[in-house]
């Protein structure tokens, strides 16, 4: 990381207009160089060392819009068309994806709001370009330099290469972070030299229109310093008052009424693929990387990943979306992985090929979870959400997770949900005595199984169950219950608790249902389970 010291020192930055005033404005400018190649190469890591170029329109006016330095080493420039490209056999050509770009600039916006509330968004066709107002954030961050530091390690942590500028005026800030050529530069200029922060600059810098720049060519004017030397009358005079705004922000005096944007904190990924593709393990590198991302935008605001939402975007229109939960939230980027290739293996999409896929991820907190000393250690919660899902796999999704009670007293009255972990579970149970009282145990059978009756007085004396004969000693009941008279499946049944003894003298405590029907033929006993 590159410091420019002839600019200013980097350790001490403009200072307080007045003891008793407020803070001088001190602005930093993020710009990112060719952005739809970075754009492209933050999801393709293995691509980073490969020289790329970017086309953007359609074939055979194709054109280069962007590339990276190793293109540029090689010969290659803006504008080539696709033939002049393939002259440069090493070269790779990936096409221009607008989709990644806007969640590219989205992670960058998001990266410089963690270390300022204002923003503006100044970006240009090629470049991302952003400033933000850093006035007042030296008890957070330090003195300007350390802020920029700080913010260029989580840009480049993205997959971005910038430089940034700071300086108490917002168009010098612009002008020096657009002009300096090397990436993962600093520039700190102090008050009161920014006209000579300016005066090597080239007029590239400004953004002049064809015209103004065929007239300062004439004039011989290629700096800013040059530019800020004209006498403002006679160069008002010949362009008017645009030429005193150029002259202004040549000399680094002119205003500016800051615009703040904000970008809403939305963990979200997008990558269209280079060719269609119709093997679902080839995903999993994709999918690898654009996790690494939203593990590490989660990660800087101390959250995790609590679901993430997969969705393929098919060839004929057509999508197939997928939500992984696990039972904690988790910046295992490992888990996650397996967690999407087991889910896709259970529901993989039609037999149509993927174009492009969407990665949206909800965050969730990352509190940690501290045992007692004698507590029992709890499975790890990776290990149990990846054996979930391969038993989802097997028995499918409605048989695998918690048991969940319903609103009835109908036999078997309970559904299956997702395995999730209260989150104050574990908090709860740390350090507390897992001492229980004795208790009841009930054995259900599943399902019922039937049983042949002898009733004595309406009440049941003997019965025969697995081939054994059992004679009732004490019978508690009947209990009637009946629910949902509106429904078709309308149901009725009374259950007795029976204390029985087998010929051979076992004991046996169960619990029978009877469903009584319009005949005796009809009864209906069954053996409903047993009492330990």
């Amino acid at each position: 990381m590159n410091e420019q010291p002839n600019a200013g020192s980097p350790e001490t930055g403009p200072k307080n207009a007045g003891s008793n005033g407020p803070p001088a404005e001190i602005y930093a400018c993020l710009h990112a160089r060719e952005f739809p190649a970075q754009a492209l190469l933050r999801m393709r890591p293995e691509m980073r060392q490969k020289p790329c170029v970017v086309m953007e329109g359609e074939p055979p006016f194709a054109f280069v819009c962007s590339l990276n330095a190793r293109a540029r080493r090689l010969g290659a420039a803006p504008g080539m068309t696709r033939v002049e490209i393939e002259t440069l056999p090493s070269v790779v050509a990936l096409s221009r994806s607008p989709s990644e770009e806007a969640a590219a600039k989205a992670a960058l916006l998001e990266c410089a709001g963690e270390f300022s509330p204002r923003i503006e968004d100044c970006g240009r066709d090629g470049a991302f370009v952003c400033v933000a107002g850093i006035e007042g954030t030296e008890k957070l961050f330090g003195p300007p330099a350390a802020l920029v530091k700080k913010l260029l390690e989580r840009v480049k942590a993205l997959g971005i290469a910038a430089s940034v500028a700071v300086s108490g005026n917002f168009h010098t800030a612009l002008c020096v972070a657009r002009a300096r050529s090397l990436p993962n530069t600093i520039t700190v200029i102090e008050p009161g030299h920014e006209g000579a922060a300016l005066h090597s600059l080239p007029l590239g810098s400004l953004d002049l229109t064809e015209e103004q720049a065929e007239t300062f060519a004439l004039w011989g004017i290629h700096t800013l310093g040059r530019l800020a030397a004209l006498p403002e009358k006679a160069l008002v005079s010949r362009l008017g008052q645009e030429g005193k705004r150029l002259r202004q922000l040549a000399r680094g005096e002119m205003p500016h009424l800051f615009l703040p944007v904000e970008p809403p904190f939305a963990l979200e990924e997008r990558m269209e693929m280079d060719a269609p593709v119709e093997l679902l393990d080839s995903l999993l590198f994709v999918i690898g990387a654009m996790l690494e991302q939203l593990i590490a935008r989660a990660a800087a605001r101390t959250l995790a990943l609590a679901s993430v939402t997969l969705t393929l975007f098919l060839e004929g229109g057509a999508s197939h979306a997928r939500t992984v939960r696990p039972a904690l939230p988790s910046n295992d980027r490992q888990l996650w992985t397996k967690l999407l290739h087991l889910d896709l293996q259970a529901h993989p999409p039609s037999s149509a090929a993927i174009l492009s896929l969407t990665l949206q991820a909800e965050p969730g907190s990352t509190g940690k979870v501290q045992l007692g000393l004698f507590s029992p250690q709890l499975p790890e919660a990776g290990r149990l959400d990846v054996t979930l899902a391969r038993i989802r796999a097997i028995v499918g999704e409605e048989s695998a997770g918690r048991a969940v009670l319903k609103d009835t007293h109908r036999p078997e009255g309970f559904g299956m949900a997702a395995f999730i972990v209260p989150a104050a579970s574990a908090s709860e149970t740390a350090g507390v005595s897992l001492r229980i009282p004795p208790r009841a145990a009930m054995r259900r059978l599943h399902p019922a199984e039937p049983v042949t009756v002898m009733v004595r007085e309406n009440r049941p004396q003997f019965f025969l169950f697995r081939e054994r004969r059992y004679r009732v000693e004490r019978a508690y009941g009947p209990w009637a219950a009946s629910g949902e008279w509106w429904n078709p499946t309308f149901w009725s049944f009374q259950q007795w608790d029976l204390v029985a003894r087998s010929e051979d003298g076992a004991l046996l405590c169960c619990w029978l249902t009877h469903s009584p029907g319009q005949e005796a033929s009809h009864d209906c006993w069954q053996m409903a389970g047993f009492y330990d």
